[in-house]
């Protein structure tokens, strides 16, 4: 399997079996405001403070990078985002200091694959716990934030910002999902991975936060390995939280 690839060896072992387990407090602290944002401030993404003018957040994977890209083009003033922290510590604690925030959601079956494939240490299973670790919390605070899927941050994001205004009475600028803005937003976020990659095509190719037609076949296997590997009641249980999360994005 993916998620177990990895160079056989008892070295190999130790070193697979370390990185698993950091993945698996990293998802237990990011629940927490008190201990995830602290750490993300030392480490990585745009973690919010109380100056942050919106949050916009969601498990790796699920239109991170396109949507905050697209917020700060529409903006004739660069707005202080939080963002790409991969935490629900994030929402929660905007959602704590009343900052506007959007939850960005993709269906299990489709960003657990493609969440292994640019984590391929990660077992499915445990990159499901991850995904349902990331919302659950959230879900009893959905009418404090506006969720947005998949779907409505790569075809209409300029609808999801609006929706933003309509809750919080703020002013942002609706990005104009046109042909030229898509592209100005690939191409930063080309530049983007390309600068962290450093020429290494084939890293770039699974890593960058876009459509990639070198994982599409790749994220088709995984869907199988999805369905044939994880229970068929975690699957259950995570649907029915993407469905009652969605359905806060149709309202």
């Amino acid at each position: 399997m993916i998620g177990q690839r990895e160079r056989a060896g008892p070295a190999g072992t130790l070193r697979l079996g370390l990185r698993r387990a950091i993945y698996e407090v990293k998802t237990v602290v990011a629940q927490y405001p008190a201990l995830a944002l602290p750490i993300a401030r030392r480490r990585h993404g745009l973690p919010v403070d109380r100056r942050t003018e919106i949050v916009i957040e969601g498990f790796p994977r699920s239109g991170n990078t396109f949507a905050v890209q697209a917020f700060v083009l529409a903006q004739p003033v660069r707005p202080r985002v939080a963002g790409r922290v991969h935490a629900p510590a994030q929402v929660l604690a905007a959602v704590r200091w009343g900052i506007p925030a959007i939850v960005l959601l993709r269906a299990p079956e489709e960003v657990v694959p493609s969440f292994v494939v640019r984590h391929p240490h990660v077992p499915m299973r445990q990159a499901l716990r991850g995904w349902m670790r990331f919302y659950r919390p959230l879900l009893p605070h959905r009418d404090r934030f506006v969720v947005a899927t998949f779907g409505q941050v790569t075809t209409d994001f300029g609808r999801v910002v609006e929706r933003v205004n309509e809750r919080f009475g703020t002013s942002f600028v609706p990005f104009q999902h046109t042909e030229e803005n898509v592209r100005r937003c690939w191409e930063a976020i080309d530049r983007d991975y390309r600068t962290r990659t450093e020429g290494r095509e084939e890293e770039f190719a699974r890593t960058v936060a876009r459509p990639s037609a070198a994982r599409e076949e790749l994220k088709r296997r995984l869907r199988e390995e999805y369905e044939a590997t994880v229970p068929a009641g975690a699957r259950a249980a995570a649907r029915d939280l993407n469905e009652a999360l969605a359905a806060s994005a149709l309202a």
